[in-house]
This record gives structure tokens, sequence and C-alpha cells, in this order.
């Protein structure tokens, strides 16, 4: 299958990232979501990246221009017909998920390829929701997506080796290096990774450090670029709370989300994007 229009729904920090990193693969993008405010801020952020990459010299602004024109936002799903693979990049809830593909199912083609950006959800669970089962894979693509390498592909139970080969070169195409993971909840990266947050909440729940010495310590002790809380802040809190449920619900108790977490999402505090979180962004740190 040759791979011209790529849908991604969801106009988050994840999906505005996929929809930049396919437009320098060359690809037509239809950027949707429900919110219009969502929609010009992406179509914001993916042009301040770009005039960025013209500063330095990667990119010329014919180059930049040329991008922005195959660059379509739209708030109606089924905008996406002409689509041959669809990337969704919602909020990580399984419902919410599966209401996207089933109503995908009836707009575009039969052999359009749906790929989920879930850190943490069953590939299988998710492809429960549509008739042909087989062209649901998960891309799990890491923020923020221009700059990190990595994408997990995810083959469910029925997933086919044609899905699975036309994403895995979709992912090469848009600069990556594919991996392969199986399908458990929160795969590999999330299993460790939000842990690893969680782990540091609790840390700091019970009162072992401060949230910069917590944070200094994994820096230069282990080398980190980031510490577990300074990270569950710029992932998102209500994120990292999202992800441990569904991990928790497949693996009991060694995973239960900390209270502090649980708290500080009650409150709103949801980390850099709402500039507060762990950690306050309003002045200094």
């Amino acid at each position: 299958m040759e791979i011209s229009t790529l849908g991604v729904i969801g106009a988050g920090q994840m999906g505005s990232g996929i929809a930049e990193v396919a437009l320098d693969a060359g690809l037509k993008v239809i950027l949707r979501d429900t919110q219009e405010e969502a929609l010009q801020r992406a179509r914001a952020r993916i042009q301040r990246d770009l005039e960025k990459r013209v500063e330095k010299s990667l990119l010329s602004s014919g180059q930049r221009d040329e991008r922005m024109v195959r660059l379509y936002t739209t708030l109606e799903i089924s905008d996406l017909a002409p689509c041959q693979f669809v990337i969704e990049a919602a909020p990580e809830d399984p419902r919410l998920k599966r209401e996207i593909f089933a109503q995908l199912e009836g707009i575009v083609g039969e052999d359009t390829i749906f790929a989920s950006n879930t850190s943490s959800i069953s590939i299988t669970k998710l492809a429960s929701s549509v008739s042909r089962p087989q062209r649901v894979i998960g891309m799990h693509f890491f923020n923020p997506v221009p700059v990190m390498k990595l994408v997990e592909i995810v083959r469910g139970a029925h997933t086919s080796d044609e899905v699975f080969s036309i994403t895995w070169d979709l992912a090469q195409r848009m600069g990556k290096s594919p991996v392969e993971a199986r399908d458990f909840p929160g795969f590999i990266s999330s299993r460790l990774i939000f842990n690893y947050m969680n782990e540091g909440i609790w840390l700091l729940y019970e009162g072992l450090g401060s949230a910069e010495q917590i944070d200094s310590i994994m820096r230069m002790g282990a080398n980190h670029p980031m510490g577990p809380l300074e990270l569950a802040d710029f992932v998102g809190l209500d994120t990292v709370l999202s992800v441990m449920r569904v991990l928790e619900e497949a693996f009991g108790e060694r995973y239960r989300p900390c209270p502090l977490l649980v708290r500080l999402v009650e409150a709103g505090w949801l980390g850099r994007k709402v500039g507060k979180g762990i950690y306050s962004y309003g002045g200094a740190k």
C-alpha cells in the first residue's frame, strides 16, 4: 500500500508532533480534533517548529511553506475519508479510543490501517471495536515526537503481517527507529517509565526527600535527562494517572497510583501544560 494521506486524531502535544513528522515525510496530513482552539494551537506549534528550523538553516522557507500547505485541520471526522492510514492520539481512555475506531470504520476505505498511539491499552482490546481487527496496530510515539526517535510497534492478536510491515516502513519513513513490543498492558516502555514516575511520587509522598532532591539524585546518579517528578509534570499528571490505572487493573497492587498523584489530578494541577503540577511553572520552578 502506498501511503500518501495520513489522518491524525487528536491535536494535543502528541498529535501535533505526529503530524509534524508526517509532513517531514512528504505526506498530506489531515489533523482532526473536537475543539477548534486545539487545532489552532497545533497549527501554531508546527509553524513555530518549522520557523526555528528555517532560522537554523535546516529548512528553506519554501520547504516550510510547502509543508504547511499539506496540513489540513478539521473538526469533522468524516474528512478523514481519503486517508490510507489513521493514527489516533486521543486521551488514554479505552472507551473513547474504541468509539473513535468504530466511527472511522464507517468513513474510511476497507483497507485503511488504524493505528493507536496508546501508551498502555491492549491493541487487541481496541481492535475488538471494528469488524476487521487485522488492520489495527499500535504505533506508540514518544514526547516530544519531532525529537524522540523511538516508536513502539505493537501487533494485536489479529494484526496482519502486511499491516505490521506497512506500519514499520511508515515509522522509518517518518525518520523513526521502530522496535516491536508485545501486546501486554503498558507494553515495554510504559511499564518501566510510568512506574518510575509513580514511584518518584511515592517517595515524595512518604517524605524521603523534596522534589528537587529526588530529581537531582536520578539526574546525577542515573544520568537521566529528567528526574521522575520533572518527567511526570512534562508528560502530564492526568496521563500518568490514567496509565497507572490501566496497569493496576492488569497487574494489581504493584502498580497502584500514589494517593498524592490522585490528589494532584483532582486539584487540576496536571503539570507543565497548566502551569502547575508537582512544580509550579508560573515563575521560578
